[in-house]
């Protein structure tokens, strides 16, 4: 046999190729490979494949896939040579990582699926860049730059005044100076201001802040010093701007604020916005700052865009946070170890890791929040005022605006919220919280809502839905009178209780707390409780109750604390919860992991579909409402255990996966005598009522390790080992703690997990620890003096943990589902099944 010439072997006549050759190069390449003289056939065999006995091994080992080509039926369009190539909806839409790494093509050429440089870049199907390319980063830039910009037009909505020493100023010789290097503490802004000889009385920044104060002697001094910093470079690329200072309302020195606030006060009492500072430079009510922003832009970015619309950027934003998954997987494979199929497959669905499936909406779009917290400060009027801030502290914002124009807020909560409105402004003589100083006493307020049991909801007046309600205000009693305070609380009830006459006012909690942030911790103490013993409006200080309200999840009935944790949108609650118990593939024969289970919702209404439900949770109230949950509904097959997930979580699995197979006929009598025993223990410590503050103390007073030792069955518990071990977590938004993804990952037979996440990000994070696979060998690196992490984001140092991850079968994503419990805002649920 001849071979065949290499001009023939490398370039094969064209027209001996059919119309799909033509328009796929890879698949030419593919003919190129069979033609090669490498095997040293004849020219017969390579120049007509078709004329290769049906027997031979070749034709067995590299034709089918030819032949099957062939076979199958094309469409007409791609016979007409002239007609374009069709591509595919991703191509050319990244940069090739070749290319961003040396600056040159790669070998596939042409080819390349991937765009090799910014010429050949295409937008994505949602209209977006490829981030790494130029254009995304200049367009990224435009926007920060507008974002300044609108941000300097609107002004800074600072209302508080850094106040200390009893030194007091005319509203006109204080200045605001924004954009300061958030590191600063007061001696370095000091420092700051003599280097570029300003004069100045007193200069103040807390550390954190991008906002700091300075106050001089005179108006001259203010003036000048605001011409020399007003729009100078400082630190990395910041220009600094210079603001005045909006006094609060409460502080007597401030008469010239209230003067010109009565000089530019129509006749029909309307303040003018339109005024400014005179000059001598005192501070009038600024326009363009009240109309720059409000509180439903502050609270309700998407309220503005049709409910559809809304539903439609979640899923876009869904999909792209989800691609960050697929990308970081790759990046943390360790080497030597093939890549999962799932990474293999995203290219066939957009570079996603799994299906999105698509978004369920909310039954209620208006009105939905069952739980609402109201801070207390000053308004850019100047009057004290209950509802939302109009931005971040950080970047020195402490205005607060009323919530009428929020359409997430209940009616309900806006009514309670303007009672306590009008009684800090007519009535209290205590002062409301300065956010600068750490000082007042009012601070925040709380309204939760219990909707009643009913099968049809009032979409258009969901009010009519609720039948109980329970105030919580923060309040910071240090430094006060005991007897003040103790009045001041006890007029502030009889407000509630005159406004509340058709409102359902169950309790009314005071929660004393003296933290900087309004985040209280659970265990914070309840000053007082006032209770609706009568039903008839008039509240009562409690000496034998419990602050408490109740809600109704797939005709479930749940009692609720102040602190404990329940899904703010209960109408939405229930699809999410249905949705995560059916991809959950339950049984009778299923052992449920219930983790970061709260009040224990998730658990209670999936029981009756498990053998078992094991619930984990922190908050020692919660468990105490999950026990009380499950007494009140009935439910005999949970258990329900108080401590950090990543503490008992090891332990737990431990100790109900290790179990001997016995038959569960004596489970549902174990359970049954177990929960009794359990009921009366915590009826016994339920008996106890704190003298002090007037009400039963139990969920405050709860010892962890009792309640362990009452949920973990004992050795010689009936319990017989489940075929079937489920897992759902469902975690606050940092995600879950690195051990507790250890723990679910090193379980084999754990081959089920339903991560419910109200954070994106996290869910990225977390996953990539569960589905990448473990490293051969595994590495324990020197940490010491090791700060690289404080710069990492979330994703990068799940990719760092993984390398250290035992080994163990990864999970894989199989698909995703938003649900959305928070219309009018950027957030929404999503839940992730993983299986291996």
């Amino acid at each position: 046999m001849s071979e065949i010439p290499p001009t023939q072997t490398l370039t094969p006549p064209m027209d001996a190729l059919d119309s799909s050759d033509q328009s796929n190069p890879s698949e030419v390449r593919l003919i190129e490979t069979l033609t090669s003289p490498m095997d040293a056939c004849d020219s017969s065999d390579q120049s007509d494949p078709s004329e290769i006995p049906p027997d031979s091994s070749a034709a067995d080992t590299n034709l089918p896939e030819k032949r099957k080509r062939e076979s199958e039926p094309e469409p007409e369009t791609q016979t007409d040579p002239t007609q374009p190539q069709k591509q595919h909806p991703m191509s050319k839409t990244s940069l090739c990582s070749y290319f961003r790494r040396f600056g040159e093509s790669c070998s596939h050429g042409e080819s390349c699926r991937y765009a090799h440089g910014e010429a050949e870049l295409k937008p994505r199907p949602d209209n977006t860049w490829d981030p790494t390319s130029e254009r995304a980063k200049k367009m990224a830039k435009t926007k920060e730059k507008e974002a300044a910009a609108a941000a300097e037009k609107c002004g800074v909505m600072m209302t508080d005044a850094v106040e200390g020493n009893g030194e007091e100023s005319s509203p006109g010789l204080s200045k605001c100076l924004v954009n300061l290097p958030m590191k600063w503490s007061s001696d370095n802004l000091r420092s700051f201001l003599t280097e570029q000889g300003v004069v100045f009385k007193s200069a103040k920044k807390k550390k954190g802040m991008i906002v700091g104060f300075a106050t001089f002697e005179s108006a001259e001094q203010a003036k000048i010093a605001a011409e020399e910093l007003d729009g100078k470079s400082i630190g990395n690329n910041r220009t600094l701007k210079v603001s005045d200072v909006i006094p609060r309302p409460f502080e007597k020195s401030n008469k010239v604020v209230t003067t010109q606030k009565l000089e530019n006060t129509s006749t029909d009492g309307d303040i003018n916005d339109s005024a400014s500072n005179d000059e001598n430079g005192n501070l009038v009510t600024d326009g363009s700052v009240s109309k720059g922003r409000s509180a439903r832009d502050a609270v309700t970015p998407l309220a503005h865009m049709s409910y559809s619309d809304q539903l439609e950027h979640k899923k876009n934003s869904l999909a792209q946070t989800l691609k960050k998954l697929t990308r970081n997987a790759r990046k943390a494979c360790p080497n030597g170890v093939s890549l999962p199929e799932w990474i293999l497959n995203a290219r066939e669905i957009g570079g996603l890791p799994c299906k999105l499936e698509g978004i369920i909406e909310s039954p209620l779009v208006n009105g939905y929040r069952n739980k609402c917290e109201f801070s207390v400060g000053c308004s850019l009027q100047g009057k004290h005022t209950v509802g939302f801030l109009l931005g971040n502290f950080r970047e020195g914002v402490t205005a607060v605006e009323e919530p009428v124009d929020c359409p997430n807020v209940s009616k309900i909560a806006c009514k309670y919220a303007t009672v306590f409105q009008e009684f800090l402004q007519q009535h209290s003589a205590l002062p409301v919280w300065n956010r600068l100083n750490n000082s007042g006493f009012w601070r925040q307020l709380t309204v939760r809502e219990g909707k009643k049991a009913c099968q049809i909801v009032d979409v258009d007046n969901p009010e009519t839905n609720i039948s109980e309600v329970l105030l919580i205000v923060q309040v910071c009693t240090k430094g006060f009178d005991d007897g003040q305070v103790k009045d001041e609380l006890e007029r502030l009830a009889q407000a509630f209780s005159v406004g509340s006459p058709p409102l359902p006012l169950t309790a009314f909690v005071v929660q004393d707390h003296t933290g900087i942030s309004n985040a209280a911790p659970a265990d914070a103490p309840l000053r007082c409780v006032f209770i609706n013993k009568g039903g008839e409006g008039v509240l009562e200080i409690a000496n034998d109750g419990e602050p408490r309200i109740h809600d109704h999840i797939s005709n479930l009935r749940f009692s609720i604390s102040p602190s404990a944790f329940f899904q703010v949108n209960t109408l939405a609650a229930e699809k999410l919860y249905s949705l995560a118990g059916d991809w959950a593939g339950l049984g009778p024969d299923t052992l449920l992991f219930d983790i970061c289970c709260g009040t224990g919702t998730i658990g209670l209404t999936l029981a009756h579909r498990v053998g078992m439900v094991v619930g984990i949770e922190m908050n020692a109230s919660a468990v105490v409402d999950a026990q009380r949950n499950a007494e009140i509904n009935g439910i005999k097959n949970c258990r329900f255990v108080c401590g950090k997930a990543e503490d008992v979580t090891g332990s737990l699995m431990k100790e109900f996966l290790s179990l001997p197979e016995k038959p569960c006929d004596d489970l549902s009598i174990a359970s049954q005598n177990k929960e009794e025993s359990e009921v009366e223990r915590a009826e016994e410590s339920n008996s106890s009522v704190d003298p002090e503050n007037g009400f039963n103390a139990s969920t405050r007073a709860t010892d962890e390790t009792q309640l362990e030792k009452q949920c973990i069955p004992e050795n010689n518990s009936p319990l017989h080992r489940f075929k079937n071990v489920v897992a759902i977590v469902d975690p606050p938004r940092v995600g879950l703690h690195p051990t507790v993804i250890k723990v679910l990952r090193t379980q084999s037979q754990l081959k089920r997990l339903v991560y419910i996440s109200c954070n994106p990000e996290s869910l990225v994070a977390n996953a990539i620890e569960l589905c990448t696979p473990s490293p051969e060998n595994i590495e324990k690196g020197n940490n010491k003096n090791n700060r690289g992490w404080r710069n990492m984001s979330s994703a990068g140092l799940a990719r760092h943990r993984a390398k250290s991850m035992p080994s163990s079968e990864p999970f894989k994503p199989i698909k995703a589902m938003a649900v959305d419990l928070f219309p009018h805002t950027p957030h929404c649920e999503l839940v992730m099944l993983l299986e291996r």
